[in-house]
Parts: structure tokens; C-alpha cells; sequence
């Protein structure tokens, strides 16, 4: 098994069975240690994407409340982290989120990321690493 972060495209992708990666997100999730983690502006991009899905809202605030996902980061903690990122990556461009997701890799290290966002293959860690990725190319 393995420890995951989730972005948001996995979480949208499990609630919405006409999503493309519907069941290749639903067999991974099933592979990975429980809690995943996630930070706020994840969850407020899955829910703002799900907003057609009104039970789905429901279902991943259950989610957070068995322990299932666990908010794992605090913004006002890495702020200058955050503005290093989003400054480094300003081309890509980054979101809020991507930026969180990048540092809870940097301090839950032996976490992979759950993904299916190509920028994440752009990505480092450290400045330099490159992030363990699950993601539907493979890499």
C-alpha cells in the first residue's frame, strides 16, 4: 500500500462516474492507505467542480469526517513556501492548490500525489526532485 496526497481532479473524478478516469481513480483509491491527504483550496476546487453533483458534496464531507481524507496543511504555516512556488512556476501557471499540494510533498516526503494533472510532471520538490506521482500515464 501507499501514502497518497490527492488533487483535485482525482476526488471529482470518483464522485462523477461520467468522468473519463472514473474507475481508474476508484481502483487506485482502493490501493492506498487511508487517511489520503488533501489541503483546503483542494477541497473548495473539488467542491466548486462537483456543484452539479449536490450528493457528492454530501458524500466527500463524510469523506472528512470518518478519517478517510484528512486535511494535512495550513496556508498561514507556509506562506513564504507557497510565494516561492507560485513565483517559480508563474509560466505553468500554478494554482493555489498545486502550490500546497508541491509543499505537503516537500514535509509528508514518503507521500506520492494522486493525480491526473500533467503539471505535476513539471513539478519539483525541493527545488529539484521530482514528485512520486500516481497518475493515469504512469509516471
Amino acid at each position: 500500500m501507499t501514502a497518497a496526497i490527492d488533487d483535485t481532479g482525482p476526488l471529482v473524478a470518483f464522485f462523477d462516474r461520467a468522468e473519463q478516469h472514473h474507475h481508474w481513480v476508484a481502483a487506485r483509491i482502493e490501493e492506498l492507505d487511508a487517511p489520503l491527504l488533501v489541503c483546503e483550496p483542494v477541497l473548495a476546487e473539488t467542491m466548486y467542480l462537483l456543484a452539479r453533483h449536490s450528493r457528492a458534496h454530501d458524500a466527500l464531507l463524510d469523506l472528512l469526517q470518518n478519517g478517510a481524507l484528512s486535511v494535512a496543511f495550513q496556508i498561514d504555516e507556509n506562506i513564504a513556501a507557497l510565494r516561492k512556488l507560485l513565483q517559480k512556476y508563474r509560466d505553468t501557471p500554478m494554482s493555489l492548490a498545486d502550490a500546497c499540494i508541491v509543499r505537503m510533498t516537500e514535509i509528508y516526503d514518503r507521500h506520492a500525489v494522486l493525480t491526473l494533472d500533467s503539471d505535476f510532471l513539471v513539478y519539483r520538490k525541493h527545488g529539484r526532485a521530482s514528485l512520486a506521482l500516481i497518475h493515469p500515464t504512469g509516471q
